[in-house]
């Protein structure tokens, strides 16, 4: 028979902020600097902790620490409490004050410069107390966040997992892969068969995932236009001054530059091809509903959705649930 811990009477929530920090920093030194505190304090609170559950967290070596198996079960439990403790106490606020709350939204990185601003100007708009919590990020990097409790959905682009997971997807647009240029420039002008016109021009391509330029290489070979050496940049803003300021033309994820778009101050260029689909919308954990915040947050990005979808910039989805699992009603 296993030797009782009493970890509910003995582990204090600091010993798990510290060896969360300690993993995600993998140094004791570089995570004594995050929680302000002395190396000596940092690592007697490590001794004490491992002295509680019985058995050593990480293993010390000379570039900072790896983490044990142990330590890995002690983190995620870890990780998962405080993200609780966090949800209670901003429930408590939304009882002690109904309007307002916080929402902790996932952004995967076309999704965080494109749709997001725009829907979290018509969030403050409509509810100016809810507060929003912006993570960025890959979706193997939100995803688990979104599985702790960290985060309570993530927006983006929608892979259909390899293997049947915890997560429940649900399309609300698609983000095709365009060519933009801003409203003025030359090509719209052009007698010639867009094709030749495009030749004749150099593009900007972004930089911002793999998959993304898979899909942008993608179109471009659809279209028989690969460039050989092409401007790139990680920098949505870089990107924007460069076709504003130059004949440039971006190939993009199209609502990257949504908000340009609605301004008409950057144009789709019309192809004669059909860009791949690239299905975006939620990410939510099954079996866990969203608070009132992230109901009235999925609410204003399901409205701001339509005005961009009426613009005529994107088809919009009620329910497309074909590849990306259960519907709604069987969500909970």
């Amino acid at each position: 028979m296993s030797t009782r811990r009493f970890l509910d009477q003995r582990l204090k929530l600091q010993m798990l902020r510290i060896a969360d920090a300690i993993e995600a920093e993998g140094s004791i030194l570089k995570a004594a600097a995050k929680l302000n505190l002395s190396q000596p304090a940092l690592t007697k609170s490590l001794k004490e902790i491992e002295d509680i559950v019985g058995t050593r967290l990480f293993d010390r070596h000379t570039r900072g620490v790896c983490i044990t198996e142990a330590g890995t079960t002690l983190v995620a439990a870890g990780r998962r409490i405080l993200a609780e403790v966090h949800r209670l106490e901003e429930d408590l606020a939304i009882l002690a004050k109904p309007d307002a709350g916080i929402v902790a939204v996932g952004a995967l990185p076309v999704a965080a410069v494109g749709i997001i601003p725009g829907a979290l100007a018509h969030l403050r708009a409509r509810h100016p107390n809810i507060q929003v919590r912006m993570q960025q990020g890959r979706t193997e990097e939100l995803l688990p966040l979104l599985a702790s409790g960290e985060l309570d959905l993530v927006i983006g682009r929608l892979y259909a997992p390899p293997l049947p997971d915890d997560f429940h997807r649900e399309r609300l647009w698609t983000e095709p892969i365009s060519l933009l240029a801003r409203n003025d420039h030359p090509i719209f002008a052009t007698p010639e068969p867009v094709l030749d016109a495009l030749r004749r021009y150099d593009f900007i391509l972004p930089t911002v995932t793999q998959r993304v330029g898979h899909d942008i290489d993608t179109l471009l070979s659809l279209l028989d236009l690969l460039p050989e050496a092409p401007l790139r940049s990680n920098s949505c803003g870089f990107i924007r001054e460069m076709l504003y300021g130059t004949d440039l033309i971006a190939v993009v994820p199209r609502l990257m530059m949504v908000g340009d778009l609605l301004r008409g101050s950057l144009r789709v260029i019309p192809v004669p091809v059909e860009a791949p689909d690239r299905p975006a919308g939620l990410i939510l954990a099954r079996g866990r509903p969203l608070r009132a915040t992230g109901e009235i947050f999925v609410e204003v990005l399901r409205d701001y959705v339509g005005i961009i979808s009426q613009q005529g910039l994107m088809p919009v989805y009620q329910a497309d649930l074909h590849a990306f699992g259960a519907s709604r009603a069987t969500l909970q």
